[in-house]
């Protein structure tokens, strides 16, 4: 299917979907009800600058489908948070939850703003009356928010705190919130950690040993961090990372630990002394055994796919390659292992989190990775048996999973 670089990130998306229904030959009814939001909010979020000045700044949350449990997706702070791009990830969610089987719908927030050039204070005053806002659409058996790109666990302290200002001390409200306010161990790596797990995974599927695997991870931030540190106490050699500035290239391996110190310390990883700097357009076309998106959307694309030279793309980033980026890879052999089964470990140990505040127990870290590893493990089996089976791709195999369970459900519960 051909697309336009005029499409937007949720057009994008369905695309992805489409392919999915017609495959599973989908009436146009139910095809309609399960590709759109079920509830979409916009709202208008004035802030107090530290300068004086009011600054407004756009808000959404979208709830794309609630028909498996409770609305559960992050929240982003970002200038390219727009409507569609809020629609995009929330249905990605709905598919993600379903993918894993976790009992929780698909929804995404995000507001409009730039937050590195925004101070602490005015993140908590954009934080409160955003949360504020939309508080009248969540609950712990409604919608919980969770951190996402521009948001963390400070941020998901505010919202609750916010949030218990009207409606009482709410812990189960938000997940990944700092350990003090009961937040779950292990959910600041689980993203990451989770995207090893299925690189492990389908490294074996391939006979590739992991252990002497050549990494990119395109991104450093939460996610990519975690990656690349993983994968490296497990032995595989992490070529290059990058951040938002560049990147840094050392073919006998990058001394990772090294590289989070020095973003620890304020510094971009392209500086990094081990290393030689090299551009994010660069990195993406390296030679590598594994190729790890970990940053922002549509990275990838119809321009850069002819040149990329992974042998496998693990998306532990949100929708990083586009419709045709896909077709391009898929044609040339290159395997994709896609997002909404890369990146679950986040969501998924958002659900441990939440299961321990609503029973106000905790879980140890090697509960939390043993928990994660099974969930994790368990989804990719089911995708690689669906694509041995039916001659698809992953992700094809993980939509058409996803898309089932949504619409059995469904059913089951008198939607269609």
């Amino acid at each position: 299917m051909n697309t336009s670089p005029a499409m937007s990130t949720f057009d994008e998306v369905n695309v992805f979907f489409d392919r999915a229904a017609d495959r599973l030959g989908m009436a146009d009814g139910v095809r309609e009800m399960l590709r759109s939001p079920w509830r979409e909010l916009r709202v208008t979020v004035p802030v107090r600058m530290d300068n004086g000045e009011i600054e407004v700044f756009t808000g959404y949350r979208i709830q794309h489908n609630g028909a498996r449990g409770p609305y559960k997706g992050g929240v982003r702070f970002h200038p390219d948070a727009d409507v569609e791009e809020v629609r995009a990830l929330a249905s990605l969610m709905t598919w993600k939850t379903a993918l894993v089987e976790i009992p929780f719908g698909g929804a995404k927030g995000g507001v409009q703003c730039d937050p590195l050039t925004m101070s602490n204070g005015e993140l908590n005053r954009l934080t409160r009356r955003y949360t504020q806002n939309i508080e009248h659409l969540l609950g712990v058996n409604r919608d919980i928010p969770a951190p996402d790109l521009g948001t963390n666990a400070q941020t998901m302290a505010w919202m609750m705190d916010a949030y218990g200002q009207i409606h009482g001390h709410t812990p189960g409200i938000v997940t990944g919130k700092p350990v003090e306010l009961g937040g779950s161990v292990g959910r600041d790596s689980a993203t990451g950690r989770g995207a090893i797990y299925v690189t492990t995974e389908m490294a074996k599927d391939m006979n590739m040993d992991p252990a002497g695997a050549r990494i990119v991870v395109q991104g450093f931030g939460q996610v990519g961090s975690w990656a690349a540190r993983i994968a490296a106490e497990q032995g595989c050699t992490v070529i290059a990372v990058s951040d938002v500035d560049g990147g840094t290239f050392n073919s006998q391996g990058l001394d990772v630990e090294a590289l989070v110190k020095l973003k620890d310390e304020g510094g971009s990883v392209q500086n990094f002394k081990g290393g030689e700097s090299i551009s994010n357009n660069d990195l993406l076309e390296l030679d590598c055994d594994i190729l790890i998106p970990a940053a922002i959307d549509r990275v990838i694309h119809a321009d850069n796919a002819p040149r990329v030279k992974a042998k496998v793309i693990i998306e532990a980033a949100n929708h990083p390659l586009t419709p045709e980026a896909d077709d391009i890879l898929n044609d040339r052999g290159i395997r994709i292992v896609p997002d909404i089964l890369v990146n679950a470990g986040g969501v998924i140990v958002s659900y441990f989190e939440w299961t321990q505040n609503l029973y106000q127990h905790t879980w140890d870290m090697d509960r939390v990775n043993d928990e994660l590893s099974k969930i994790m493990t368990r989804a990719f089996t089911s995708v690689k048996d669906r694509v041995q089976a039916e001659g698809v791709t992953y992700r094809e195999a993980a939509f058409l999973i996803g898309l089932e369970r949504v619409a059995h459900v469904a059913e089951l519960r008198g939607f269609i």
